[in-house]
């Protein structure tokens, strides 16, 4: 799994503060070792859920990209936002309101695949703070992505 690059050495250091808090298990599965090995990414399972941390931004949420999809898919579990999208694999999920991007792709093997955000969701909320500068959960669920 590559290991994002994040744009500053804050989103670093947050994203290791991520990986570091990140649960032991996620969905019954195991953490496991990453290759290479990074601070800034995380798996568990195998097939392996990962997390990766300091991502670029979601190309469904940045205007005039060809993927830009203002009402797309979201979720908002345990206090994080999460943008939807499907995979040829199954699902990759980003943390889409906190100042650093969280990606988190879960198998279909991995049913309902949202049992891995509600397990993460405490461990981005401590580490990583909101895009608006503050602690704690994301703001209340927006209607579409484009509220970001």
């Amino acid at each position: 799994m590559a290991a994002p690059a994040p744009g500053s050495s804050s989103a670093a250091s947050q994203c290791a503060a991520l990986t570091k808090a990140a649960p032991q298990t996620v969905d019954g599965m195991s953490r496991r070792a990453t290759d290479p090995a990074s601070p800034l990414t995380a798996a568990w399972g195998d097939p392996a859920i990962t997390l990766r941390c300091g991502v670029s931004e979601p190309s469904m949420i940045k205007p005039g990209s060809k993927d830009y999809n203002p009402s797309g898919d979201a979720a908002y579990i345990n206090g994080v936002a999460w943008l939807i999208q499907k995979t040829g694999s199954g699902y990759t999920f980003t943390a889409y309101q906190r100042a650093v991007y969280v990606e988190v792709d879960v198998p279909s093997a991995y049913q309902p695949e949202t049992n891995a955000l509600a397990d993460l969701g405490q461990a981005v909320i401590g580490a990583v703070p909101r895009n608006d500068g503050k602690s704690g959960d994301d703001p209340a669920p927006l209607a579409t992505a484009s509220g970001s």
